[in-house]
C-alpha cells in the first residue's frame, strides 16, 4: 500500500501534491500544506508525461497503479556530481599536519608544490578550497589523502527498506 510522503500514513490513493517547490504524493490530511498539482497527461492520454506505450494506458495509469511510475523515480540520473569527490571538512588540519610534521614551513612547502605560499596559508586557514590540481599536488607531496570517507550524517539517513524513511520523520511541523 502505498505511504504518505510526509506523514508515513499508508492510504489506498494519495494525490501528487506541491509543497514548497517540491511535487509529493500525500494523504488527504497532508494535502492542505499544498496545491494539488493536475497533469494534462491524464486526460488526454499522451500529453508531456506520456510513456508512449502502445495502448495508451501507462502513461493514465502510472500515477496510480505504484508499479508503472514508481520504478523510474527509484533511481536518479547521474550527473556530473557523482563522479566528484568530497573534499575532506578538515582538510586544513590534515595539510598543516603533514606539512609540519615534515618539518616544512608553508613557504618550503609552496616552493615544493610550485604554488605560492598565500594560497598554502589560506588553504590551512580553510579560506579557500584547493583546486583539483593543487589537491593532487598536496596529496603527493604530502602523502595524504585529502578525500572524505563516507560521513557519519550519511549514515544516518541509509537503511536496509527504501520505503521507511519519510519527509515527517525529518521535518518538525510548526504548529
Amino acid at each position: 500500500m502505498p505511504q504518505c510522503e510526509m506523514c508515513g500514513a499508508e492510504e489506498a490513493s494519495l494525490t501528487t501534491t506541491k509543497v514548497e517547490g517540491a511535487e509529493l504524493e500525500l494523504c488527504s490530511s497532508c494535502t492542505d500544506f499544498g496545491t494539488e498539482v493536475r497533469d494534462e497527461s491524464t486526460s488526454s492520454g499522451g500529453g508531456k508525461y506520456s510513456t508512449s506505450s502502445s495502448t495508451g494506458k501507462s502513461s493514465s495509469s502510472s500515477g496510480s497503479s505504484g508499479s508503472g511510475g514508481s520504478s523510474g523515480s527509484s533511481t536518479r540520473p547521474r550527473d556530473m556530481f557523482d563522479d566528484m569527490d568530497e573534499i575532506a571538512t578538515d582538510y586544513d588540519e590534515l595539510i598543516r599536519e603533514a606539512r609540519e610534521s615534515r618539518g616544512l614551513s608553508q613557504e618550503e612547502l609552496a616552493d615544493q608544490l610550485n604554488e605560492k605560499a598565500s594560497l598554502i596559508r589560506k588553504l590551512e586557514r580553510a579560506d579557500t578550497l584547493p583546486t583539483d590540481e593543487v589537491q593532487r599536488k598536496l596529496e603527493r607531496a604530502l602523502d595524504i589523502s585529502l578525500v572524505e570517507g563516507q560521513s557519519t550524517d550519511d549514515a544516518d539517513w541509509e537503511t536496509d527498506d527504501a520505503g521507511t524513511m519519510t519527509l515527517g520523520d525529518v521535518v518538525k511541523r510548526k504548529d
